[in-house]
C-alpha cells in the first residue's frame, strides 16, 4: 500500500467509524423499548441534580458536525500531504495547502458552532459553504494525481451541502 492509498484508506475509514456511530445511535433510537427495570435502589440513584442527564436529544445540526468533523479530518491529511509533497521540491500544491488551511479554520468554528446550536450558525454556514466551496474547487484540480486532494474535494462537497441546509 503507497502513501496516497494509505492517506485515502485513512480518510474513508474516520468518515465510516463516524457513520456507524450515527447509525448505531439511530438504531438505538428505532429499537422497541426494553422492558422497564426495576426501580433502583435509593443509594443507586443518580446524585441530586442530575436529572438534566436523562433523555438526552443529539444535537439538531448533527449532520453538519459530521461534515465538518469529516472535512477537518480528510483536510489535515489533504495538507499534510500537500506538505510533503512541497518539501520533496514540487510547488504544485501551494494554493490547494493555503485553500485547506482556510477549510480548516473555517470548519473548526463551523462545527463548535453547530454543536453549541449557536445564533450564529447560520452567518458562519453560509461563511463555511463559500470556503468549502473554493477549497473543492482548488483540490479538484489535483484529484487526478492525489487521492488526498480528491477527498478532501469530496468532504468540501458534502460539507457545503450541509451548510447550505442551515445558512442564512
Amino acid at each position: 500500500m503507497n502513501r496516497r492509498e494509505f492517506i485515502a484508506s485513512s480518510g474513508t475509514a474516520a468518515a465510516v467509524l463516524m457513520a456507524q456511530n450515527v447509525l448505531a445511535a439511530e438504531e438505538k433510537k428505532a429499537a422497541p423499548a426494553a422492558p422497564a427495570p426495576a426501580a433502583p435502589a435509593p443509594a443507586a440513584q443518580a446524585p441530586a441534580g442530575h436529572a438534566h442527564h436523562a433523555g438526552h436529544t443529539p444535537p439538531p445540526h448533527m449532520a453538519l458536525i459530521q461534515s465538518a468533523s469529516n472535512c477537518l479530518v480528510v483536510g489535515q491529511m489533504c495538507v499534510q500531504h500537500c506538505m510533503m509533497v512541497m518539501a520533496a521540491g514540487d510547488p504544485t500544491l501551494i494554493e490547494c495547502a493555503k485553500s485547506v488551511r482556510d477549510m480548516l479554520s473555517v470548519c473548526s468554528a463551523l462545527q463548535q458552532l453547530a454543536a453549541a446550536n449557536s445564533p450564529h450558525l447560520p452567518a458562519m454556514a453560509k461563511v463555511a459553504a463559500d470556503v468549502c466551496d473554493a477549497c473543492e474547487k482548488e483540490c479538484r484540480k489535483h484529484e487526478a494525481l492525489h487521492m488526498a486532494c480528491k477527498a478532501c474535494a469530496e468532504a468540501c462537497k458534502a460539507c457545503s451541502v450541509e451548510c447550505r441546509k442551515v445558512a442564512a
